[in-house]
């Protein structure tokens, strides 16, 4: 937990410090060239995405695989439900992507 902290940190204090650099003056002949920032926040939102969904999906793989070897006797249930919560996780990050196809 520790490091995940540190490593947010240091992802913000990045971000904050590359501020300055939108902060210049629109000028009239560049002011209708967003299609480019658009595409940049729109792969950064879909990347945060899909490392929800795979933190998503090896966690939801490490509890089945667990769950199985406790219980060998419930292994077909165990991966019905995991087939089901994978299922579940990918059609997220898929509507992540058609928002993003959409927004840009």
């Amino acid at each position: 937990m520790k490091k995940l902290n540190i490593l947010l940190f240091a992802v913000v204090g990045i971000l904050v410090t590359a501020m300055p650099a939108f902060a210049q003056a629109v000028q009239p002949a560049a002011a209708d060239n967003t299609a480019g920032l658009k595409a940049l926040a729109a792969g950064i939102g879909f990347a945060i995405a899909v490392v929800g969904g795979a933190l998503g999906q090896s966690r939801i793989g490490a509890a089945a695989c667990e769950g199985a070897a406790r219980n060998p006797g419930a292994a077909n249930k165990i991966q019905t439900m995991m087939i089901l919560g994978l299922a579940l996780i990918e059609s997220l990050v898929l509507f992540a992507l058609v928002i993003v196809f959409i927004k840009t």
